[in-house]
């Protein structure tokens, strides 16, 4: 059981650094030690707010998929968070730079899905034969904690850092991709800045995924059809300014754009 009143104390806190655009000193001082539950609680809560006011959840977006950012944050799994209608951007869109605290960007593979995975044993055949395509993406993440100084509690009380999410416009079905192997490269303003591989990604970008949808249907929401799925940064991310441009080449499944305008 959670602190019904320090979990809307610490989702309002994150509202306001959002609303604001001034982050806000990191949170874990104040969570208990219960396994992430009260900051997924202050991310839900989140969640509910912004569906009250109109806002669409889309997908979902996993993080801490790299060993070496778990072991630096203490943990042994991925976190999750909610991706929103209003978020997505396509190949090239311009992002107001209004919209973004501390960002920074990272290739990712995204999966759309054409069938729910209802089940909490769902199997890699089943997440196979579930997708529908995969698309090139670029994950901008944010902050609204103070100098991403963040441990795992920080990250997943914040949506899982989640900020906006470009993707390319080519759909490519999973037949004959190889996503562990598959190389990425990412270059801001032409200098390349990032690569990586999707066995970065746990091994597999569809290990992720299928992390994803076992947590899920565990949790009684499960993915659904037509569902966007980030399974998780390829390469190091890079930060962002102003005016710039970043291009993600992933081998297969072609490139994507992200421009960011003035300040």
């Amino acid at each position: 059981m959670t602190d019904a009143t320090l979990v809307a104390t610490l989702a309002a806190e994150l509202r306001t650094a959002e609303e604001s655009g001034i982050a806000v000193a990191p949170l874990r001082p104040r969570m208990p030690d219960d396994g992430g539950a009260t900051a997924y609680a202050v991310q839900q809560a989140n969640i509910d707010h912004q569906i009250a006011l109109g806002r669409r959840v889309i997908g979902r977006k996993i993080g801490l998929t790299a060993k070496a950012v778990q072991a630096q944050l203490g943990v042994d799994q991925p976190d999750f968070g909610a991706i929103f209608a209003d978020t997505l951007y396509g190949d090239d869109e311009e992002i107001p730079f209004a919209r973004l605290m501390q960002p920074k960007a990272e290739a990712e593979v995204a999966l759309v899905l054409k069938t729910a995975l209802p089940r909490p044993d769902t199997t890699l055949i089943e997440l196979i034969r579930a997708v529908d395509f995969a698309l090139p993406a670029i994950e901008v993440v944010g902050s609204r904690i103070a100098n991403w100084d963040i441990r795992f509690n920080d990250t997943v009380a914040d949506n899982a850092s989640s900020s906006m999410v470009v993707l390319g416009g080519v759909p490519v079905p999973l037949t004959g991709l190889d996503l562990k192997l598959l190389p990425m490269t990412m270059r801001c303003n032409g200098t390349e800045v990032s690569t990586g591989t999707g066995a970065a990604c746990l091994g597999h970008p569809l290990n992720a995924a299928l992390w994803l949808a076992r947590k899920m249907a565990a949790l009684g929401t499960p993915l659904g059809a037509g569902d966007l799925i980030l399974t998780g940064a390829l390469g190091p991310m890079a930060p962002i300014r102003p005016g710039d441009r970043v291009e993600a080449e992933i081998a297969g499944l072609g490139s994507v754009r992200a421009s960011f305008g003035p300040a």
